[in-house]
């Protein structure tokens, strides 16, 4: 090989390369939302145009008249459970434990933090899991929880990121004992217990299909008055259902942003959902997800079948970041997302990196508030 053609290969891999220090920007820590609104539709919206780069301070009750009368709007019917659970070791008995203080003295008396990511469809009893303490939990661990042993687990191996699977001692009423011992997961920004009014203000109201340890918070501004106003419009509607698990939330630990793998997550499509978006797709009407996971449910069924839109379920982990070809979704309905996450570089693929950047920035300087209890923004 000569020399110009070793620089010219060189030079290609340099302008491809897209690191993840490039979906930086900076937030004040009080501009993340700790509470939601009393009122959910209350919510700002900024909108950007992503062929324009334009963007408007709007409100979220406008958003039913930013949609357009030919659009499909897909929602993400998932239903949060209180999957953060609290208990101790095996053969250690101490007194309740206190929420969200890993750092306290209860977790040198064997108490423990487990949250549930994912059930196995292989075995129901299976659970794959983030543990705290991390590293004082072994493989043969029994594993104790609510104040009267309501649930029962053995740690029988460990998994990828960091995680454990355990099984669970068979129950016949496993999720009432889980809704009953169970926290909301509120994200680690969230600097605050989670509180009864998070079982109802942490999920949708056309919530569903149970499985997830996050909202789809794109969602959270929704009320039944504004899905009515959708619908009065003659906008169509449906759902896929995509459980929210790690994939959402693990960091990004490399400098380049291809060398990121996504942790799978669980997603399902009706036949009556699939028909409507493949409808949709071939009639070249505009597709609108409400939230990232509705993105990463549409794209990925269709990277699985040359670009249509089928029925069926799976597991999900695709990485979108800026380069990729959307094949079904136009516009998107999103809260503001942690720098340089996977959640960033997806609203940065569809929006444009600077643009989505410019209009971040513009966000921090109007004080909107940001991430899950926040605004939301409208990329179309």
């Amino acid at each position: 090989m000569c020399r110009k053609t070793r620089e010219l290969g060189l030079l290609l891999i340099i302008v491809c390369t897209v690191l993840v220090s490039d979906f930086h920007y900076d937030l004040p820590e009080e501009l993340i939302a700790q509470q939601p609104l009393p009122d959910r539709a209350a919510s700002r919206l900024l909108h950007l145009s992503a062929s324009s780069g334009a963007i408007a301070d709007r409100q979220f009750h406008e958003f039913p008249h930013l949609l357009r009368t030919a659009d499909l709007v897909v929602f993400n019917n998932t239903r949060v459970f209180p999957a953060r659970l609290y208990g101790r070791r095996g053969g250690l008995r101490s007194q309740p434990v206190s929420p969200r203080n890993p750092a306290s003295r209860d977790f040198l008396h064997g108490r423990i933090e487990v949250l549930l990511t994912r059930q196995l469809q292989s075995d129901p009893n299976i659970w794959e899991c983030l543990v705290r303490p991390g590293r004082k939990i072994g493989i043969g661990e029994h594993l104790f929880f609510g104040d009267h042993d309501e649930l029962q687990a053995e740690v029988i191996s460990r998994a990828h990121f960091g995680e454990r699977h355990i099984r669970f001692s068979p129950a016949d009423d496993f999720f009432a004992r889980i809704e009953k011992i169970g926290h909301v997961p509120l994200p680690p920004y969230i600097s605050r217990d989670d509180s009864s009014a998070d079982r109802d203000r942490y999920q949708t109201v056309y919530a569903r299909e149970r499985g997830s340890v996050a909202a789809p918070t794109a969602g959270l501004h929704f009320t039944p008055e504004v899905l009515s106003r959708i619908r009065e419009r003659g906008i169509d509607t449906t759902e896929v259902t995509l459980h929210v698990g790690l994939g959402t939330f693990q960091p990004v630990r490399v400098d380049k942003v291809e060398d990121h793998k996504l942790h799978s997550e669980s997603y399902s499509i009706s036949k009556e959902a699939a028909a409507k978006i493949e409808l949709a797709r071939r009639q070249s009407r505009r597709i609108v997800a409400i939230g990232t996971t509705t993105v990463r449910t549409l794209e990925y069924a269709a990277q699985q079948s040359q670009g249509e839109i089928h029925p069926g379920s799976g597991e999900a982990n695709l990485f979108i970041y800026p380069g990729y070809n959307f094949r079904v979704v136009n516009a998107l309905l999103t809260n503001f997302h942690l720098p340089q996450s996977t959640l960033l570089m997806l609203v940065c693929a569809l929006g444009g990196k600077d643009k989505v950047l410019n209009a971040y920035r513009h966000a921090v300087g109007e004080c909107y508030r940001f991430y899950s209890y926040g605004d939301c923004m409208f990329v179309e």
